[in-house]
């Protein structure tokens, strides 16, 4: 369907892609992957012809129509949400127009005229066209995929104006997913899905009828959805006939078997040279000795590939804490007539380890500020235990860091603690020497990411609060958060949509919702399974 022939890009003098080879097929599943700054969402505007390319060629035929969601910047208004989706059959809407224009103008035509029969003809055509688009069923289509992505029927009639940045983007997938392209391009499609979003288009995509690539740090979602990897590293694609779980162990026996040959390799070669310096002086076996050092000057080194630098870090350890962590009480919480919290009431042990699910706007982020004391409640009671000591990430926090300070600063002006060392907490970031010094404002998004939690190991807590901890993080990255969180010794409340980030990590479910919040004992995997027959048993 398109492909890809030695494909060269370059920024400066870093090398993006160094002769890239591909094929995308119509049926492909693919998920995109690699660190940080490998050039993931690079690749995805080189097929749209968004970037200029340096060298090589890219074929793709007239037929074939991409389809591109971006990470964040899409905002639409002036039309009701229905009509903005409505969108998105444009061409079958201008199909029916043609056809109604069309019957009106026969009505004022001789019907002796041979042009009738010609218009006649035209007229079938298109509706053969539109009957392929099936347009009785655009109505349950729209709605169907709003309602999906978590949308009421009371949004449809409110101007897309109303809608705030992250349902902006949902709408966009909405459009997105009914124009069906052939190949649909996705760079972090669930960033602004909860769960039970994230869930339907999970399943949407699984019966998609053309091709996919999407970039995602969510591996349960790319493990659903896709049947190939291309990993992109230090410039070059390797692919992957299989989804994340079969690129991560097919990765590392590749990798092995690097070791392997470069240390039979150096094997080999340290006793070819043995034998050309034992026998160097033996004239007899001069010609011997001569052979071999021809061959080992031939010989092409094997070398392993280089890994990319990962991030490592522990949470400080916890001090002692008393049985009760935090607890609310008839707690009643709204923004003007928007009432979040009606009489919840909640308490936290020692040792609980929750992910907060919900979707969009049922109060998560309230909760975890409230939890933290960053947020004032209308009535009922907050209680801290006796020895709670807070440590709180903030779904914002990476983008509240002071833009005049330089990283080193930043971190520095948050220590309380005197054992605390902002220069090592750094480092283990990945930010060593002169990165240090860098003004926060040019940092990017997963850097600034890195900064935020760096200020959090330098105060230890016994209860730490982690809202959509792992924004812009990479896989590697999220592995390395998530390590530190099953070593940490103390109570977590993790706000998140990412269910193989959290499973391994929590014991309870908090479900908040509008109408009343419940606490379930499982992880996250099986509270969907749970929701899900409780949605069969209506």
């Amino acid at each position: 369907m398109i492909t890809l022939k030695n494909v060269s890009l370059s920024f400066g003098e870093k090398a993006i892609f160094s002769d890239i080879n591909v094929t995308i097929g119509q049926s492909d599943r693919i998920a995109l992957v690699g660190v940080n700054g490998s050039g993931k969402s690079t690749f995805l505007k080189v097929l749209l012809k968004d970037v200029e390319i340096d060298g090589g060629d890219i074929q793709k035929p007239d037929f074939v129509s991409l389809g591109y969601l971006p990470q964040d910047g899409i905002e639409c208004k002036g039309n009701t949400l229905y009509k903005e989706v409505e969108s998105s059959f444009a061409d079958v809407l201008e199909l029916q127009q043609k056809i109604d224009d069309a019957l009106e103008q026969t009505y004022e035509m001789d019907p002796e005229d041979e042009a009738v029969y010609e218009l006649y003809d035209m007229i079938g055509e298109w509706q053969e066209q539109l009957d392929n688009h099936e347009p009785q069923k655009m109505k349950s289509r729209i709605e169907r995929v709003l309602m999906g992505l978590g949308f009421s029927m009371a949004d449809m009639e409110r101007d897309t104006g109303e809608f705030s940045g992250g349902w902006q983007m949902r709408i966009a997938l909405a459009k997105l997913l009914l124009q069906t392209p052939s190949l649909l391009l996705l760079d972090e499609p669930t960033n602004h899905l909860d769960i039970i979003s994230q869930n339907w288009l999970e399943k949407y995509l699984s019966q998609y009828k053309g091709a996919i690539m999407v970039i995602s740090h969510d591996k349960a979602f790319l493990n659903a959805v896709t049947n190939k990897t291309y990993q992109l590293k230090f410039g070059d694609l390797h692919t992957y006939s299989g989804n994340y779980t079969f690129f991560e162990k097919a990765y590392e026996e590749r990798i092995d078997l690097q070791r392997r040959k470069a240390d039979n390799q150096k094997k080999e070669i340290q006793r070819q040279k043995d034998l050309v310096n034992r026998f160097r002086g033996n004239v007899k076996k001069a010609g011997m000795v001569q052979s071999r050092i021809k061959q080992l000057d031939k010989m092409e080194i094997i070398e392993v590939e280089r890994e990319e630098k990962k991030m490592f870090f522990r949470f400080p350890t916890p001090p002692p804490a008393s049985q009760k962590v935090v607890e609310v009480i008839d707690m009643h919480k709204s923004y003007g007539d928007i009432h979040v919290f009606e009489g919840l009431t909640l308490r936290i042990d020692k040792g609980d380890r929750i992910a907060v699910v919900g979707v969009n706007g049922a109060g998560k982020s309230t909760l975890a500020r409230i939890l933290a004391g960053e947020e004032p409640i209308n009535a009922g009671q907050r209680e801290v235990g006796v020895n709670t000591v807070i440590g709180y990430f903030a779904q914002q926090q990476a983008e509240n860091l002071d833009p005049t300070k330089t990283v080193l600063e930043e971190v520095s002006y948050s220590v309380k603690n005197e054992e605390a060392n902002p220069r090592a907490a750094l480092g283990a970031m990945l930010f060593s020497g002169q990165d240090q010094h860098k003004s926060i404002d040019v940092l990017s998004g997963g850097e600034r990411n890195r900064v935020a939690l760096a200020k959090m190991l330098m105060n230890p807590a016994n209860f730490i609060i982690l809202d959509e901890p792992t924004n812009h993080l990479d896989i590697k990255s999220k592995e390395v958060l998530q390590e530190a969180i099953k070593l940490f010794e103390g109570t977590v409340i993790l706000v998140s949509h990412d269910r193989d980030f959290l499973d391994p990590v929590v014991n309870k479910v908090l479900e908040v919702r509008p109408d009343g919040s419940r606490m379930l004992t499982c992880n996250v995997s099986e509270y969907i399974d749970r929701i899900e027959k409780e949605a069969e048993s209506k």
